[in-house]
């Protein structure tokens, strides 16, 4: 079971919920928000408190088992952390590169929470210069 492997790898007590509330977000191909786990936990024959879910989830933020997506308004959604692909943001000047994750995972799920439209691509161009060119202006 990919759970228990990723609880030892990360420290954490093994528990039915915590195993469930993992399982939930696992299947999901979306981000998904801590009411739906809930609510899928007691679809699926676990009686718990919705607290229990937002204490698993924080705890997964903090050991990053999970990424949490701000949508405005205090409504957040969460998915399993991927390696998905990075952004390289390049000095005018000196030409320096630093890589960075992907930002539009946010905003994507920010634009389906909205919307309803789904994203299938993005193409994200950024220009700027780093922080020893910007001192020397």
């Amino acid at each position: 079971m990919q759970a228990i492997k990723v609880f030892n790898e990360h420290n954490i007590k093994l528990t039915k919920a915590r195993i469930s509330i993992y399982n939930i977000i696992m299947e999901e191909h979306d981000a998904i928000t801590a009411e739906d786990v809930y609510k899928k936990c007691l679809e699926n024959g676990l009686n718990i408190n919705l607290s229990t879910v937002y204490r698993t989830l924080d705890l997964f933020e903090d050991k990053s088992i999970v990424e949490k997506y701000d949508l405005g308004k205090g409504c957040y959604n969460f998915s399993i952390q991927k390696n998905d692909h990075k952004h390289v943001l390049q000095c005018s000047i000196c030409h320096k590169e630093i890589e960075l994750n992907c930002p539009m995972k946010q905003i994507e799920a920010m634009v389906k929470s909205e919307t309803g439209f789904v994203l299938l691509e993005h193409e994200l161009k950024m220009k700027g210069l780093c922080k020893d060119c910007s001192d020397e202006k």
